[in-house]
């Protein structure tokens, strides 16, 4: 008798989740997409510490509360349910795609890509209009995606680059 679970097709998280290196034009087309998803992280964090701020200040001071106040009290704790799923679930839709949120503050996002032979990102961050820089992994600063890459992703980098 076979004790394994039976799964339906797909069902496995991690085979949706893309692998592999993104080209250029794939981190563009996938743009769209990706600035709803962090927007959805960004506000549902956002929100999240905003009730945590009522309610840590709502449960100080419980015992003198008015029933209005404790009514707020209680159905808070259903909106922060909510908002935590909510940002659960826009973390696990990025993660799916296989793009990384590097600094929630700033909402920016990294694309993996290979340059050089090195493991690089091309990269993003809320309220930019398009995917403008690329960095390697292991480094902090962002460098601007040269004009020449339009075509794509150079596998190496020019000499005078």
């Amino acid at each position: 008798m076979n004790s394994s679970p039976k799964r339906t097709s797909g069902s496995n998280e991690k085979s949706r989740r893309k692998t592999g290196p993104v080209d250029l034009s794939t981190a563009r087309q996938m743009l769209p997409l990706v600035k709803l998803i962090v927007g959805d992280i960004v506000d549902s964090k956002k929100t999240l510490l905003d009730l945590t701020v009522e309610q840590d200040q709502l449960d100080r001071n419980r015992r003198q509360l008015e029933w209005a106040a404790r009514d707020r009290r209680y159905s808070l704790r259903e909106e922060v349910a909510k908002a935590e799923q909510n940002y659960g679930k826009a973390l696990t839709e990025l993660d799916e795609l296989g793009v990384s949120l590097v600094d929630l503050t700033n909402g920016r996002v990294d694309f993996p890509t290979r340059i050089n032979g090195r493991s690089a990102a091309f990269s993003w961050q809320l309220g930019e209009e398009a995917v403008a820089h690329w960095r390697y992994t292991e480094e902090e600063q962002l460098r601007p995606i040269p004009n020449d890459w339009e075509q794509g992703t150079p596998l190496r980098l020019r000499s005078n680059s």
